[in-house]
């Protein structure tokens, strides 16, 4: 009851605030335009002071003599009181700032402009035409213009009424979000919306590295015009705060921040459970801000419990790591025990984003990063646990490079001292380039190290140009886990692109000569095209891609080195030893939404039933070095598993600006191994979800 109370109380406190910050404002009321209605103020107040000023500003002989022509810049405020003050004024001459200065002294108090009701300070630029014509225009101050008109202006004027200035200075939000560091929430969902125009021909976009930053895809995609096109001009502060505001935003001189509630609240029933219902109960909050143009930041904290389907709570046990909780919710973080069958998994996100220079981006954070163009990445991907990353986008020409450091971690039992988990770490590059305004070609190169022997994080890897294969070499064989890989990108046309990767672990060209399949060419690759506006149906986006990872890729024979974080893979969600087959197509008109996706997959996975302990490949926290057999490798190997999925899903958004939507959503799971063993069974389920959810990072319930 207490925690009730609490957070009824903070919830009431920040609906009072941002209704005291966002509300209705009323500029001043000039002499003769009392009558006037609302809308119409402005340009009264303009046209009345043009003309006091065109009757009363009598031109110096100096200037008439040089004959003259120019502008005269004044900055002017109307205060509290209704008295209008000269702030500033830049001529060329001092006889006429002079008398443009003696004119704004004679003229009448007027009734101040209001905010929430309450008089407020209102602040002007205005530029004078010599000669005179009365067409002059009065608009009010923007905060470019204002901070470099004000750099001339004594700072004992600034101090003395600074207090004052900051909290009068607070203007209406303008989405500076937009334009902003920030990155774009990942969600396959919400970035189809836009990938179409990313992927334009001549576009020198770079789309693989996500997620973006919004001053990045801005160039290509109008986010403003697409919140304004799905707003719903609510007039009432809570239709306003429901549909198309965030529940507190807050914009000054030089910052903004914005406050949204974050809920993903869901009920749903499994064919295959014991129990009655699942669910999923998540509060929290999302907080984003920026100082200026080149800082941003973010964070969420999420408190969650759930009762998924029951492959999916099978699964999340089998992660389970060292220590007395029984789970690990995949991609989001260890859980407790909840009540007697579901979870409790608290998560907290957070980054800081800045931009030195126009083709640098600097992040350090917690969070989930993604390589790659389609649903899946053999480079890296978002299916594991969030974790602490550093991340340097540099992009300039026609290329991208991105750099990424984390420090992840291995929870298993066999690792543990003094009850910590270990810290192992991993360093990516990534080097996108525009061949042609059809053809990108990337490379990729990656690093998996532990902190063993007291080696912690290798400064050697911080150099962002530099061969990891080599200081790989240089530090020992058993000193890291390396991948390279390549990825390509061709836009057929405006409508359709055609992707890919291919990812190396080992090779022996000796046994590709051979041709005895060993089990040393670890090699992986991707195929995959998406059609946008499929067969002329505007917002209708179809996709398909073709997956196939050879045994014991990703994998080492130090197990801390492999390819993984937290019991879960850092690249495909289903490790190694597969191959899949996906079709996906997602549709949305105005604020409806609705997706389709099938995938179809084989895999080959571990027997584990006490006589055949070997590992074939498809577990990368296995050692390899407990294979059966050397040669005719190949995939599906061990316990052959034909796999079905299916998932529909149809919604509304409630908010595009906080991403609140409701939906409602049906999947369908078969899973047939030829052999069932304690671990792995045959199973299908049909999993039906209705709820309402503030969708800010990607699910996947394929496994």
């Amino acid at each position: 009851m207490q925690k009730l109370f609490i957070i009824i109380f903070i919830s009431f406190q920040l609906l009072s605030f941002s209704q005291n910050i966002d509300s209705y404002e009323k500029p001043p009321v000039f002499i003769g335009c009392e009558d006037e209605v609302v809308d119409n103020l402005k340009v009264c107040f303009n046209t009345k002071l043009n003309t006091y000023v065109f009757e009363n500003l009598v031109i110096p002989q100096d200037v008439k003599n040089d004959n003259y022509k120019g502008d005269v810049k004044v900055l002017f405020e109307v205060d509290k009181e209704g008295h209008i003050g000269v702030i500033y004024i830049d001529a060329v001459y001092d006889v006429l700032k002079d008398e443009v200065k003696r004119v704004f002294e004679d003229l009448p108090k007027i009734k101040p402009g209001t905010y929430n009701g309450q008089p407020t300070f209102y602040q002007y630029s205005y530029s004078i035409k010599i000669p005179l014509i009365n067409d002059l225009v009065v608009h009010s101050v923007d905060l470019e213009e204002q901070k470099s008109i004000k750099k001339a202006i004594h700072l004992n004027a600034i101090v003395s009424n600074e207090f004052d200035s900051i909290t009068n200075n607070i203007s209406k939000y303008q989405g500076l979000e937009y334009s902003s560091q920030l990155n774009i929430p990942f969600t396959h969902g919400y970035y189809s919306r836009f990938d179409a125009h990313m992927n334009g021909l001549g576009t020198n976009s770079h789309t693989a590295a996500k997620p973006f930053v919004f001053e990045e895809v801005a160039s290509y995609y109008d986010f403003q015009a697409e919140k304004a096109s799905l707003s719903k001009g609510a007039e009432g502060w809570f239709g306003r705060k429901l549909w198309d505001e965030h529940l507190v935003q807050l914009q000054g001189e030089d910052y903004w921040f914005t406050i949204d509630p974050v809920l993903d609240l869901q009920v749903g029933k499994d064919s295959d459970a014991d129990f009655n219902s699942t669910f999923n109960n998540t509060r929290g909050v999302y907080i984003q801000g920026g100082l200026g143009k080149k800082f941003s930041f973010s964070a969420s904290v999420f408190e969650s419990q759930g009762r998924f389907a029951q492959y999916y709570n099978h699964y999340a046990e089998t992660l389970k790591a060292f220590g007395p909780d029984p789970a690990i919710i995949p991609g989001r973080g260890i859980a407790k025990r909840f009540k007697k069958d579901a979870y409790d998994y608290p998560v907290a996100d957070a980054y800081l984003s800045y931009a030195p220079a126009k083709f640098v981006n600097i992040q350090f954070g917690h969070g989930k990063n993604f390589i790659g163009d389609g649903y899946r990445s053999l480079f890296q991907s978002d299916v594991a646990s969030p974790h602490t990353f550093l991340k340097l986008n540099t992009k300039f020409w026609k290329i991208k490079y991105t750099n990424t450091w984390m420090w992840l971690r291995d929870v298993r039992d066999a690792v543990i001292e003094d009850k910590a988990f270990l810290t192992k770490y991993m360093a990516n590059h990534y080097l996108s380039w525009n061949v042609s305004k059809r053809l990108n070609i990337g490379l990729f190169e990656s690093v998996m190290w532990t902190d063993t022997n007291g080696r912690g994080f290798d400064i050697n890897y911080l150099n962002p140009i530099i061969f990891y294969r080599a200081i790989e070499f240089e530090s020992g064989q058993g000193s890291g886990n390396a991948i390279v890989g390549a990825s390509a990108k061709y836009k057929w046309n405006n409508k359709v692109n055609l992707y890919g990767q291919f990812i190396l672990d080992e090779f022996s060209l000796t046994d590709v000569k051979a041709g005895n399949k060993s089990w040393k060419n670890k090699f992986g690759y991707q195929l995959g095209a998406k059609y946008y506006d499929a067969f002329k149906i505007d917002n209708l986006m179809l996709q398909v891609e073709y997956n196939q990872v050879r045994p014991y890729v990703y994998s080492h024979n130090t197990i801390v080195n492999n390819y993984a974080h937290s019991n879960q893979p850092m690249a495909h969600l289903w490790g190694a030893n597969f191959k899949e087959f996906i079709v996906i197509g997602r549709y949305n008109y105005e604020r409806w939404f609705a997706d389709a996706k099938f995938i179809f997959g084989t895999r080959g996975l571990d027997f584990n039933d006490g006589t055949d302990n070997f590992s074939y490949g498809g577990d990368v926290y296995r050692n390899y070095n407990e294979r059966p057999f050397d040669a005719n490798v190949k995939i599906g190997q061990g316990n052959k598993t034909k796999t079905f999925n299916a998932e529909l899903q149809a919604g509304y958004i409630i908010n595009p600006v906080s991403h609140l939507k409701i939906f409602a959503n049906i999947s369908f799971r078969d899973f047939n191994p030829e052999a069932n063993t304690a671990t792995t069974f045959n199973n299908s389920t049909t999993w039906f979800n209705l709820g309402v959810k503030t969708d800010l990072f990607n699910w996947y319930f394929d496994n």
